[in-house]
Formats: C-alpha cells, sequence, structure tokens
C-alpha cells in the first residue's frame, strides 16, 4: 500500500475483519451475512431557523441484528457520511459480541457541526432528527437504541429521549430508548465517565499479564509509564485523568487540534482541560510547552500512545515513524489497516479499538436494564450491606474488648468497609469485570493460536465466533 491508495475508514474495518475471519472454517454465506450492513436509513429533513428552512442530512445504520435491540451512538459532525457510518455500525456489532452486551450494531449521524448553531437552535434540530427516526423504529427501547458520540453528550440524549416519549405517551419503558443521559433523566452514575474509565480498565488488566507486557517492550506496572493523549475530549480527558492521578502514569504531552502541550514532568490534566473550555484550545495554557505541529508528537518515543480523537490519525504516512510501545485505540479506528499492518510487522502491541473504548457501550448497557428495571442499582441492597458489616466490625472490637487485646479498627478502614455500594461503584466494578474478562478471552485466543499475529485479529475472532453462534441459533 501507498500513501494514494491508503484505504478509507470503511476499508480499513473490512481489512481487518477479512484479516480475521480467513482463520475461522465458516460458510461462504455465513461470512458475507455477518460482514455486510443491514440496512441504511437516509434522511434529509428540513428545520425553520433563523428566518428560513435550512435542510439536514442523517443517516442510521444497522450493522447486525443478530441480537435486538441495536445499539450505536449518534455523533454530530460535518464529515459524517454513509460508509463512516456503516463501518462504525459494524464496529459496534463486533465490540458488544467481544464485552458480551446482548445487542446487535448500530450507528447514526448527522451532518452538522454543533458549533454553528444556537442551543435553542440545536435542540430543535435533534428533535427533529429523533421524530424521523423513532417514527421509523430507529429509535425504540427494544429494537434501536443510540447513545452518546462524537458532538453529543447529555444534553442531546435528553432531548431525544424526551421527543421519543412524547410520540409514545404509554410506553411505561421509553426512558430505555436511548443511553447516555443525565441523571434526573434516567441515566445511570458512571456513564460520562465510562469509556475513558474503560481505557484505564484495559490497560490495568494489560499490566496484569508479564508475558503480554514483554511483547510490548515493557514491564513493571503503570506506575512510572510516559504516556501521550491525542485528543482531550470526553474519553481522552478521562482516561489521562485516571491514569495519572490513580495509577501514577505521567501525561507528558496532550495533542488538541490547535498543537499540543508537552511537560516532560507530567501535565496536570485538570487545567489542561479548563484551559481548553475557556480558550478553545491549548495555545497558551502555561501547564507545558506549546508545540504547533501537534501531529508531531505522534511520533514522539512513549511508553503509551492513547489517540482518543478521530479515525485515520496514524495512516501510511505516518505509521513508520510511530515509536510508542504500546497504542490503546480509546477513538474508533485511529490506526488505518495499511498502518496497522506496518506497527504489527515491527513488533508494535496494539490495544483495539473493538475492545479498549467499549467502556461506553457496556455502561450503555448497564444504564438500558436500569431504565427497564425502573429502579437504580444499590437501592435495594446498601443499607442491608452496611448492617451486616457493622455487625462484624462491632463483634470484632467487643472482642477486643472482652480479651483485653486493645486493638481498635482504623476509622479509614471502617468508614471504607461500612459504606455499602452504590449505583456508582456498582458500575465500575460492572466495568472493571466486563473489561477484565474480554481481555482475556482475547488473549487466549492470541497465545494458543500461532496464526493469531495480534490482539486485534484475537477480538475479531472472539467476536465473530459469537455473531455466528447466534446466527446459527436461529436456524441461519
Amino acid at each position: 500500500m501507498t500513501k494514494t491508495n491508503e484505504p478509507s475508514f470503511r476499508d480499513s474495518v473490512d481489512l481487518m475483519f477479512s484479516r480475521a475471519v480467513r482463520l475461522i472454517d465458516l460458510p461462504a454465506g455465513l461470512e458475507q451475512k455477518i460482514r455486510v450492513c443491514n440496512a441504511t436509513y437516509t434522511v434529509r429533513f428540513g428545520v425553520r431557523l433563523r428566518g428560513q428552512i435550512h435542510t439536514f442530512t442523517g443517516y442510521r445504520a444497522v450493522h447486525s441484528e443478530h441480537m435486538e435491540p441495536v445499539k450505536g451512538g449518534i455523533r454530530f459532525a460535518p464529515s459524517v457520511n454513509q460508509d463512516e457510518v456503516e463501518a462504525l455500525a459494524a464496529l459496534m456489532t463486533f465490540k458488544c459480541a467481544l464485552v458480551e452486551t446482548p445487542f446487535g450494531g448500530s450507528k447514526g449521524g448527522l451532518s452538522i457541526d454543533p458549533r454553528d448553531w444556537d442551543e435553542h437552535e440545536l435542540e430543535q434540530i435533534t428533535r427533529r432528527f429523533a421524530y424521523e427516526l423513532a417514527k421509523r423504529d430507529l429509535i425504540h427501547p427494544s429494537q434501536n437504541v443510540p447513545a452518546p458520540d462524537m458532538g453529543t453528550g447529555e444534553r442531546e440524549m435528553a432531548w431525544i429521549a424526551d421527543q421519543y416519549a412524547r410520540m409514545n405517551t404509554t410506553d411505561i419503558n421509553s426512558r430505555a430508548c436511548v443511553t447516555g443521559k443525565p441523571l434526573n433523566a434516567g441515566g445511570i452514575a458512571g456513564r460520562v465517565e465510562a469509556t475513558g474509565r474503560g481505557v484505564q480498565y484495559a490497560l490495568q488488566e494489560f499490566f496484569r499479564h508479564p508475558e503480554d507486557v514483554k511483547k510490548a517492550g515493557l514491564e513493571g506496572t503503570l506506575d512510572g509509564k510516559v504516556i501521550i493523549v491525542q485528543g482531550l475530549g470526553n474519553v481522552g480527558y478521562h482516561a489521562a485523568k485516571f491514569l495519572s492521578e490513580e495509577d501514577g502514569a505521567k501525561i507528558t504531552a496532550i495533542i488538541e487540534r490547535d498543537g499540543a502541550l508537552v511537560n516532560k514532568d507530567g501535565l496536570n490534566i485538570d487545567g489542561v482541560r479548563d484551559w481548553i473550555a475557556q480558550h478553545g484550545g491549548v495555545k497558551g495554557c502555561p501547564d507545558g510547552t506549546y508545540v504547533e505541529d501537534g501531529s508531531a508528537l505522534l511520533e514522539e518515543p512513549c511508553d503509551v500512545l492513547i489517540p482518543a480523537a478521530l479515525e485515520g490519525v496514524i495512516n501510511l504516512e505516518n505509521a513508520e515513524r510511530v515509536k510508542a510501545k504500546l497504542i490503546i485505540e480509546a477513538a474508533n479506528g485511529p490506526i488505518t489497516a495499511g498502518a496497522d499492518e506496518i506497527l504489527n510487522k515491527r513488533g508494535t502491541v496494539i490495544i483495539p479499538d473493538l475492545y479498549a473504548n467499549a467502556g461506553g457501550v457496556t455502561v450503555s448497557y448497564f444504564e438500558w436494564v436500569k431504565n427497564l428495571s425502573h429502579i437504580r442499582f444499590g437501592r435495594m441492597e446498601k443499607r442491608q450491606e452496611e448492617a451486616q458489616h457493622m455487625m462484624l466490625v462491632t463483634e470484632l472490637e467487643r472482642l477486643s474488648a472482652d480479651k483485653g487485646l486493645g486493638w481498635e479498627l482504623s476509622e479509614n478502614f471502617k468508614k471504607k468497609y461500612l459504606e455499602g455500594a452504590g449505583e456508582l461503584q456498582l458500575v465500575r466494578s460492572g466495568l472493571d469485570d466486563t473489561m477484565r474478562t474480554s481481555y482475556q478471552d482475547m488473549r487466549e485466543v492470541w497465545h494458543s493460536n500461532d496464526k493469531v499475529e495480534n490482539l486485534r485479529i484475537a477480538a475479531y475472532l472472539v467476536s465473530i465466533g459469537r455473531v455466528a453462534a447466534s446466527y446459527r441459533a436461529k436456524g441461519l
């Protein structure tokens, strides 16, 4: 491959699928069924804004209905197109299968720059888009459940949920039509941080396996590891924050749209994010040295590189110069198929996107279950747990007093031990378990078959196998 024939994002997904599926003995018809996107709906709708009618183009792709509902985010960006949405829907199919959430894959998008519109205008546009999708059951608690993606967040999901409820006034499960909602609108604790938290848990699990760490030319734990983050949006911010504050990693560079910020001693993640929020970029931020050519930092030596923004940032043009020992794909498709081949030949270990950023859909699954059960997690058991723990602490301290041992449990221990698990703790526990289990499923395939060259192929093999089993169970 050369730069002139760099595969598109959709082609990259298809190429990576092909590399994996050749290692499975699947009937040709079933392979094709899993490969293709089942349906894509394109909508063009008008909204009267600023004294005239503006026409917008949106998409909703359904890649696989081996399980329903299908699941996938809605992104608002000028670059949104049918190929991109269909590629992302395919990734969602394999992602959901890998982390064992009971969904098929879907994705949506609206070709729009949210920054061009005021909030009330954006609400009108979002509600009309939701209306167009919902009336065709492309938003529905049991058929198609969107979530936030690039350019959207809690606010947009609340508008979509409310629009669906207005159209389905007797649907008791209407809140389950979309995930990623604010807490006061049926959301779940830990959803905003979920994808970034999942990246952290994925890296923690990787570093629990010395054999895998050695393959990346690394050793030890995350403590002290040098990390470069590309994109300090929701995912990049939370991943960088948790890794630096909880695991002792050093975030030495942050790459943004207007350049990069570098500090070899480690950047203050909250400080940088606050600066970006106020000034729109990293230029002038006092926490580090500004570098105008931010993309050059992708090629700087580091232990871990976290591309957390757009697809295709590591491609045939720069792959040979990327020096990171370990790359974890926090974004969807940040490494093209051509670059992936180059990096794998050089021995760079890549933790693939369909695993690494699955924290979002995992916690979305928890939110969907919460909406269907109509009760928050922890409400029934938290105080009962606290009461049982208190019984044990009280009895231990009584025995100490009776026997004259003179020891007491520390106040810090008692405070932590006596606190029952609330929704946030349970969500984090469920996400941690999901990321651990899914990684172990991947590495078992990776290490048990000499033909499986890397974690990406292993991830696809696990996913394709599960999707195929679902189709077979349906009689296909």
